[in-house]
Parts: C-alpha cells; sequence; structure tokens
C-alpha cells in the first residue's frame, strides 16, 4: 500500500516553514557572507538571530565564514496547519470580524486588514526594517497581526504540535517561541506602527486518545497569551555587529550540539 521512500526522495520534494532541504547539500557557499566594512546593508532573518544566541560560533562560521549549517528536515505537518489557520482567519479578516476563538478567548480583536500584509508573511522577505547603527537589514516572517479595538496590533504566532498534555509555553526551550514574537513586536514598532506588548500563540494540539486515524487529525486549539519584551533585541545587533567585524572565531559553545560533536571528532584526526 505504501510505496517506499529514500530520505534523499523525500528531501528533494519538501519545503519547511524557512528552509529546504536541498538535493545536494553545499557545505561552502559564496553569497550572503558578511565583510567587515561593507557598503551594502547585511540582510539579517529572525532565525539568524536566534542561531547567533544559540551559538554565536556557529553563526559566525555561516554569516562571516560562509559555511552552511547542515539542514535539518522541515515540519510538514506543522506548515500545512499554518496554511489552513491563514487561509481560515483570512476569512474573517475579508468580514471584518474576530474568529470565534478570538470570541471564546475574550480578546477584542479582529485579523489585521494591510496592503503588506502578504509581503510581511513571506519566508525571506517579511516584516523589514534598516538598522543604519549596524547596516543590518533585520526581517522577520509572521504568522498572523491583529488589531485591537484601542487600535494596537497584536503579533499571533501559530504552533502546532501533538502531546498528551495541555499545551503551555513554559518549558525552557519555548524561550525561543517568547523571543520570536518579542521580535516581531520590535520589527512592527520599528515600521512606525502601535504594538499591543500582549501577543497570542494560537497552538494546536493533535489528539492521540482517538480510536481510530480515519484519515484525519482532530486538533485542540488554544489562545496562549503572552507579555512580550523586545528590550534585548537592540543589545543582541550590538552583539552580532561585534562578532561579525572581529577576525577570530568565537570560541566553541559548550551548550551546542554541533560544537560538542566538532569536538568529539577532532581526535580522530
Amino acid at each position: 500500500f505504501f510505496k517506499q521512500t529514500t530520505a534523499y526522495e523525500i528531501g528533494v520534494r519538501l519545503v519547511g516553514s524557512e528552509m529546504c532541504i536541498r538535493d545536494r547539500y553545499k557545505a561552502k557557499r559564496s553569497r550572503n557572507i558578511y565583510a567587515p566594512g561593507q557598503e551594502k546593508p547585511f540582510k539579517l532573518s529572525r532565525s539568524k538571530i536566534e542561531s547567533f544566541i544559540n551559538c554565536a560560533r556557529c553563526f559566525y562560521l555561516d554569516r562571516r565564514l560562509g559555511i552552511n549549517q547542515v539542514p535539518g528536515f522541515p515540519f510538514n505537518i506543522n506548515s500545512a496547519v499554518d496554511a489552513l489557520l491563514k487561509h481560515e482567519f483570512d476569512q474573517y479578516r475579508e468580514r471584518k470580524q474576530p474568529h470565534p476563538y478570538m470570541i471564546d478567548a475574550g480578546i477584542n480583536a479582529i485579523p489585521f486588514q494591510h496592503e503588506n500584509l502578504n509581503k510581511w508573511r513571506e519566508n525571506f522577505v517579511g516584516v523589514q526594517y534598516f538598522h543604519e547603527p549596524s547596516n543590518f537589514i533585520l526581517h522577520g516572517a509572521v504568522d498572523d497581526v491583529w488589531i485591537s479595538n484601542e487600535d494596537e496590533l497584536i503579533v499571533v504566532d501559530y504552533k502546532a504540535t501533538s502531546k498528551n498534555d495541555k499545551v503551555n509555553i513554559n518549558a525552557p526551550w519555548q524561550k525561543s517561541y517568547k523571543r520570536q514574537m518579542e521580535f516581531y513586536q520590535w520589527l512592527l514598532r520599528k515600521n512606525e506602527f502601535t504594538v499591543s506588548s500582549r501577543g497570542y500563540f494560537v497552538y494546536c494540539n493533535g489528539q492521540r486518545n482517538r480510536d481510530e486515524f480515519n484519515g484525519r487529525v482532530e486538533f485542540d486549539v488554544d489562545l496562549l497569551p503572552y507579555d512580550g519584551n523586545d528590550s534585548w533585541v537592540e543589545v543582541t545587533i550590538e552583539k552580532i555587529t561585534g562578532c561579525l567585524n572581529q577576525d577570530q572565531i568565537p570560541d566553541p559553545n559548550e551548550r551546542c550540539d554541533q560544537c560538542k560533536y566538532n569536538q568529539e571528532i577532532e581526535q580522530y584526526y
């Protein structure tokens, strides 16, 4: 019934949220490499800023020396949930009405209409801001934006998982989710929008307690509020600027899996 498919065959077809598995991994590239003192603004995405936070060494090897990090497989089920949620919320956007999820959660807002919304959602484009002190063009693709009764924009991020427990955003690894939302809030503020500190995660949890599959997965959907604080963004940009302008590769990060792997295999060279 199922055709056996290799990981290679799967990889060349699947497209994820911010990356795709290419038909061939290229360890070294010649484009999108930072050069100290360059006149042309250098583009940095939200995910690359997160990469720096996780490991300055791996970030430097990537953005300064052009050594690509090995990509993982894309989360295609998550991407499908994202696409369906966007389509669903867009229907209420056209009507200028709140989605039932918003009504049930007591959120006094409606999906935001803006001529650039599709660009804001587009990977590798997103909401952009030229940060003059660093000469960086910073960008990130939002999932959705709502507008409150007080005319404040509300950043919304879609998440999908499947677990037995109730979803939350309290795990240590979910700090990256919070930074993601805060970065989007910062970008919109830099584009002269009034942005609420409170954002929402539309968190979809695939149910596992069904007797049968029957070709469908049903989700419990929770709207989880989060009050963001984007004060870390400017500080981090300054650190990234210093990192990229130095000639010395940062030391390995003991918390970085890639650095630990590299250190372990060095003994066999």
